[in-house]
């Protein structure tokens, strides 16, 4: 025993934290050479310390630690072409994200006092749901309409009732939307109560002429194309997701995951459960993609971006998606809605 190291020392040594080195034991990535019986404490031999360092270094990078795991089973050669691959996603995400941060930056420097505006904006769109080619019932629902595209993907027995019951109370908003998407939300969860064991996930875009409001809760999805860009507006609230946060799981691992569609945040009755609700700037020749992971969990970002930029009007791409979806297999309903910002001449006081 003498020869092995204390948890605490060799956490020293490999630059790690006990906490962590218990975490690699539990996902079988480093098992410590021996555990007292009666206390449970872990010592680890001398020559573990170069995995273990590894195991350190590839998390800096921030490496997630299933795809660790697989590395460090590889031989050399094969284990640099894996690091390789890993950071040229990693390039290919974060340009993804400087994307994304200069939309946000141009939102906040476009917006201005509202006696400045000229013009106004409206939202031509265009939605349909689809049951698929496996499920025998549709518990999605998809809607385009005045000033609200909206998509929703019911469960349990009731579970379109809750998706519609979502897409109703965001008709007809009074007030800023902002505020009273969120009110409507909270009314349509305490009406989805009654319905037992149900719950949906929501998507909308909510439009009063002068704002843009996105309303979110669940895995179902919206997208921007914007300057033949294509960005993904909101961050799926589930299992999976979580883990990939956590770098326990990759993106390719997390989409063949089993418990894929197991959500941690719904519109399922529960008191508390709410939707993400915030307000975007629009710019005329936005397309904006709303979708089930019916269409998500089936067909690649490139194959949706491709969509989007060829189809001539919202119709055209919604049935393009749909049509899509089913060829894959269509092992899921299917909701889509797609909603183009048109500039408008402002009306004489």
């Amino acid at each position: 025993m003498a020869e092995l190291l204390t948890i605490g020392a060799f956490a020293r040594l490999a630059e790690l934290t006990p906490k962590a080195l218990r975490l690699y034991d539990e996902l079988g990535l480093l098992r410590p050479a021996h555990v007292d019986p009666a206390s449970g404490y872990r010592y680890y031999e001398p020559v573990q310390l170069e995995r273990a360092r590894l195991v350190a270094r590839l998390r800096l990078l921030g490496m997630p630690l299933a795809r660790i795991t697989s590395v460090c089973t590889l031989p050399p050669a094969a284990a640099a072409d894996e690091v390789a691959a890993y950071w040229a996603q990693v390039e290919h995400d974060t340009e993804s994200r400087r994307r994304l941060a200069r939309l946000l930056a141009d939102d906040f420097k476009g917006k201005e006092p509202a006696t400045m505006n000229t013009t106004v904006f409206g939202l031509s769109g265009a939605a349909a749901s689809d049951s698929g080619l496996v499920r025998a019932t549709n518990q999605d629902t998809a809607y385009a309409g005045p000033g609200l595209l909206a998509v929703a993907d019911g469960y349990g027995p009731a579970g379109a009732r809750a998706g519609t019951l979502a897409v109703e109370a965001l008709k007809g908003l009074t007030g800023p939307p902002e505020r009273s998407a969120g009110v409507a939300l909270e009314a349509a969860n305490r009406g989805i109560a009654g319905l037992g064991e149900s719950g949906t996930t929501l998507t909308a875009l909510v439009w009063s002429g002068t704002e843009l409001v996105l309303a979110h809760v669940g895995d179902s999805r919206a997208y921007l194309l914007r300057g033949g860009e294509l960005l993904r507006l909101t961050t799926d609230h589930s299992h999976v997701r979580t883990l990939v946060d956590e770098g326990r799981l990759t993106e390719e691992e997390a989409a063949a995951h089993p418990q894929r569609a197991l959500l941690t945040r719904a519109l399922d009755g529960r008191e508390g459960s709410s939707a993400d609700v915030s307000a975007r700037q629009a710019r005329p020749g936005d397309r904006y993609l709303l979708c089930s992971d019916g269409v998500s969990a089936v067909l690649p970002e490139a194959e949706i971006r491709r969509v989007l930029v060829a189809a001539e009007d919202p119709d055209a791409a919604v049935r393009e998606l749909v049509a899509l979806a089913r060829r894959a297999g269509g092992p899921d309903n299917v909701a889509v809605a797609v909603g183009d910002v048109v500039q408008r001449p402002r009306k004489a006081d």
